[in-house]
């Protein structure tokens, strides 16, 4: 599975693996890829409940209605990669490859990179296998763990980034100076297909204690 070019990418964040929780967001302002399958709208990175653990978060196809979401399924042709710096160089050191065919998400890595950049190939066997939640039954969600200990999750989930759009229209047209204590989350009953990649840290070596994360969407050619 390979790329012609970067579709999208979330922001570069640092991590820390003694713990905390970062994020990077973007929503439906990238013409190209706004209400498709390869529009990233968040990552995020974080400690799991089980402290020895790391999660992984990435979501695409924002601003979906409830109605949409019914109907809404990951792409075949698009691979969800998670990059992973551990030495401070910015170029990916590991990568976990999420690949979707006929209703489950392959899960690939982590594991280092046949090619870094904006190509990539599917690396390895996959380390566990998780069938998509569907909609219907989304507050039951299906996970799946690998050998490896690996656990993920792929499906439909309520938009989880808050974000008052109106008061930062008006901040940023002059009306007001700042956010209000209690926003109105434009959000708000919207949906994302989410992958949800939950890695012990024994398989994420790091020198430093410090992870540098990014996501892309790549389309196969």
């Amino acid at each position: 599975m390979k790329k012609t070019k970067l579709i999208i990418a979330s922001a570069i964040i640092a991590l820390s693996l003694g713990g905390g929780i970062l994020w990077a967001s973007d929503h439906a302002d990238a013409p190209k890829v706004t209400g498709k399958s390869t529009d990233i709208t968040d990552l995020y990175v974080f400690q799991g409940a089980n402290a020895n653990n790391l999660v992984f978060v990435g979501n695409v196809q924002g601003l979906m209605s409830p109605a949409t979401t019914a109907t809404a399924t990951f792409d075949e042709n698009t691979m969800m990669e998670f990059k992973i710096d551990n030495t401070g160089d910015n170029v990916e050191d590991l990568v976990i490859q999420c690949v979707y065919k006929g209703g489950q998400m392959y899960i690939y890595g982590p594991v280092k990179p046949a090619n870094t950049g904006f190509s990539s190939t599917v690396v390895g066997t996959a380390s566990v296998i998780v069938p998509v939640t569907p909609y219907a039954s989304s507050s039951t969600p299906i996970t799946a763990t690998g050998s490896t200990g690996i656990t993920a999750f792929a499906g439909p989930r309520d938009d989880p980034f808050f974000f008052d759009l109106d008061q930062f229209h008006k901040i940023t047209g002059g009306t007001a100076t700042g956010f209000l204590a209690t926003g109105k989350d434009t959000f708000a009953g919207t949906n994302v297909m989410s992958v949800v990649v939950e890695v012990p840290k024994s398989l994420l070596p790091s020198t430093s204690g410090k992870l540098n994360v990014w996501l892309q969407t790549k389309t196969k050619i």
